[in-house]
């Protein structure tokens, strides 16, 4: 049987919303670790899906490292302005200009980076998991990147 604090420590790691993490865990027998594959496999699925769908919304962000010799604007698209407006878009358009920020290698593309923050996941993997949480397709428009 699932309890409710499995279900609660799950929405706490994932951000996921609790319903999904209930019916996850009820999938994975209790397992915890299993549900989490579950839940990521249904968000590449919902992402997926997503994708097919016109992101003609969204901001500009910018981020001016605190050494004033590397900056970022990026053009970060959604589907409506309401996702567009929320905390949630707005916080991976920061973690975008981060990373963007800290390229080393500008050849590299910037969806097959890996993540500066979590090693294990690609660009194009966390952006995945913001459409399956927002409910919205988003796409990197572009961005410049400037160095001194």
């Amino acid at each position: 049987m699932i309890n409710v604090d499995q279900v609660k420590k799950l929405r706490e790691e994932t951000e996921v919303s609790v319903g999904e993490c209930k019916k996850a865990l009820e999938e994975a027998s209790g397992d915890f670790d299993k549900a989490k594959d579950i839940l990521k496999r249904w968000g590449k699925e919902i992402a997926q899906k997503k994708k097919e769908r016109k992101a003609e919304n969204g901001i500009v962000d910018s981020y001016i490292h605190p050494n004033k010799k590397v900056g970022v604007l990026l053009e970060l698209g959604c589907e409506t302005d309401f996702v567009a407006k929320s905390p949630d878009f707005q916080r991976l358009a920061h973690e975008l200009c981060l990373q963007i920020a800290g390229f080393i290698d500008e050849g590299i593309e910037l969806l097959d980076q890996p993540w500066i923050k979590d090693d294990s996941k690609k660009i194009k993997d966390l952006i995945d998991e913001y459409i399956a949480k927002l409910g919205e397709n988003i796409v990197v428009k572009k961005f410049v990147r400037c160095s001194l």
